[in-house]
């Protein structure tokens, strides 16, 4: 489920499911501000967002030959243009993929796993890497999106994977489960902390730092950016993200991973030592801190209703915004 801006006839189409959070300058917000203002100023920056494409920007070269860092493989820019094309930029980084993961084998849904989640299962900062995640955890996550108990109500990258969840059949769904359970996960996301960062803008459902080089005051949020956005828009699954995450967020989130945070529990309790994951609990080391907080975000929310959400969705409840990006950029900075 590829979510990049090439791909114009499919985001126009599906545009109009899409919640429109406020774009802010830079997410920080005023002193006493309530917890709804904070909540909603966290959405801004969590969920991801695709603005309109700039009328004025020269149209791509359909016979453009296109490489990424590492990868000896290329692809011509009409290929990459082609519907739910997935590129495999590194196949000697994954098993082989299944036809369900890579191909398009017909008209609508389903769609490949891979048009969002990468080959490999890496991910982006808008989708989940679900690389190493354990097949039962996998399969109990697609019925709650089957069964309208998640992505009912909230970012367009979640109403996608819900309209995947209903029409991917029972054993194309055990193929990809098993696949993407029996891979590595590999970190592509390094956690920075800063006081300023670079000034950004959404643009295929990334931010991506201006051109000039701007910074600007972190304030309360996370801000993770491609380090190449070149590679990022062209599907590489090795692209490597920054997280930048606000001073002393690490060592915050550390311990209330390990001891917890007024009535909301250690995270260790059940996610295990050091995030790990344990049996039907996903590990969380290494992975994306913004889509840690988008999750935690929709926990509080209420749109994660399966049963066993509801122990994140106390957990969730009992989070301010501070708390959450610190538990992120603690989750997001250990290794797996």
């Amino acid at each position: 489920m590829r979510i990049e801006g090439r791909k114009w006839t499919t985001l126009i189409a599906t545009a109009l499911l899409c919640r429109v959070f406020p774009v802010v300058a830079t997410g920080a917000p005023v002193g006493g501000e309530s917890p709804d203002a904070q909540i909603s100023a966290a959405e801004a920056w969590a969920f991801p967002q695709f603005p309109p494409p700039d009328p004025h920007a020269p149209k791509s070269d359909p016979a453009r030959i296109i490489h990424v860092a590492g990868s000896t493989r290329s692809y011509t820019q009409a290929q990459l243009d082609v519907e739910h094309f997935v590129p495999d930029w590194f196949p000697q980084d994954h098993l082989a993929a299944p036809p369900i993961v890579t191909v398009d084998r017909h008209p609508g849904w389903p769609w490949p796993c891979a048009e969002c989640h990468m080959v490999n299962g890496a991910g982006v900062p808008a989708t989940a890497s679900i690389t190493g995640l354990p097949k039962a955890y996998i399969l109990e996550q697609v019925a709650a999106f089957r069964h309208g108990q998640r992505g009912a109500s909230a970012s367009r990258t979640t109403r996608d994977m819900a309209n995947e969840a209903r029409s991917i059949n029972d054993e194309d769904l055990e193929t990809a489960a098993s696949y993407f359970s029996r891979l590595e996960f590999v970190p592509h996301t390094s956690v920075i902390e800063s006081a300023s960062v670079p000034k950004t803008h959404w643009e295929d459902f990334v931010q991506r730092p201006d051109q000039g080089g701007a910074r600007e005051s972190i304030g309360e949020r996370i801000v993770e950016v491609a380090v190449s956005f070149d590679d990022y828009r062209h599907n590489s699954d090795r692209t490597r993200y920054i997280a930048y995450v606000p001073p002393g967020s690490i060592a915050r989130g550390a311990a209330i991973a390990a001891s917890g945070s007024g009535a909301a529990p250690a995270c260790e309790s059940c996610h295990g030592a050091k995030l790990q994951g344990t049996e039907l609990i996903p590990p969380l080391a290494g992975r994306s801190p913004t889509y840690i907080v988008r999750e935690l975000l929709l926990f509080r929310a209420g749109q994660r209703s399966n049963p066993a959400a509801a122990p994140m969705r106390l957990e969730a409840s009992q989070l301010t915004v501070d708390d959450m990006i610190a538990v992120a950029a603690y989750a997001g900075s250990r290794t797996p």
